[in-house]
């Protein structure tokens, strides 16, 4: 029986981001969190069994607990929040309390994952996550899912931790065209991976060869450049072919012209 390969990982993804030091690794981004609108928070009190409870924060960023009634959480981080229903509690009903308090969902910024996954949008995040979690949960990659994955925010590293508000951006392959005309046996547009590199033998190798009346020695690359420039390539298949020259590399767009032998 085969062993199947992780989903992710055989892939062999690059995981491009918008680095911080690695020293912020395990911390959520801008300091601790901030508990939002919608977000869910687990108490629990020692000391008070009817304060063992789980809370949606209301959109007016309160949560209401036993005892204590509506009590503003919004803007707070969770050792904040902590410290407030503390003090809540010592001033009116026991003379020590140990509160724990923790964001179980953190539904005010949800993880966004775009691009090419087979459900696009926002995920309400529960605890730590990890890249690959994220994407699963977005329903995989797409068949013309791109080896580049975009992480705004986190470090450059393979299957990073995933915080609240953090994007995860899949962009779709995007084909490389590279036309033909002349004096080959099956001149017109062909289409390559962008993961491949494409050349000139790799491109008259797929428009089916030269004609036998092709000028080998004097094969032009035609090139528009991003300033707006032309430039002109020259290239001789025999030398190519015979190793002493280099094989050039080709871009999207560009377009070989061969023209036919005089002799």
């Amino acid at each position: 029986m085969k062993t199947r390969k992780p989903l992710l990982a055989s892939l062999s993804l690059l995981v491009l981001a918008l680095a911080l030091p690695l020293a912020a690794f395990d911390a959520p981004p801008n300091g601790e969190y901030k508990i939002g609108p919608k977000d869910l928070l687990e108490v629990r009190v020692l000391e008070i069994n009817e304060l063992n409870v789980e809370r949606r924060v209301t959109e007016a960023g309160r949560i209401d607990l036993p005892l204590l009634g509506d009590v503003e959480v919004q803007g707070l981080t969770a050792s904040e929040a902590r410290e407030r229903l503390t003090s809540l509690l010592t001033a009116k009903y026991v003379n020590r309390a140990n509160v724990s308090l923790v964001v179980k969902e953190y539904a005010a910024r949800p993880v966004a994952v775009l691009g090419a996954v087979n459900k696009p949008g926002s995920l309400q995040v529960s605890g730590k996550w990890d890249l690959q979690q994220a994407i699963l949960a977005a329903g995989g990659l797409t068949a013309n899912a791109g080896r580049k994955i975009y992480v705004q925010r986190a470090p450059p590293l393979w299957n990073v931790p995933i915080y609240p508000s953090d994007v995860v951006n899949v962009p779709t392959k995007s084909a490389i065209k590279v036309f033909c005309l002349g004096e080959l046996k099956t001149p017109g547009a062909f289409e390559f991976d962008p993961e491949d590199r494409v050349t000139l033998l790799a491109v008259i190798a797929k428009a089916g060869g030269l004609t036998d009346r092709a000028a080998r020695g004097s094969i032009r690359i035609k090139r528009h450049n991003p300033g707006g420039t032309d430039v002109e390539i020259k290239a001789d298949y025999k030398r190519i072919v015979a190793g002493k020259d280099r094989d050039p590399q080709l871009q999207a767009d560009d377009v070989v012209v061969v023209k036919e032998s005089l002799f």
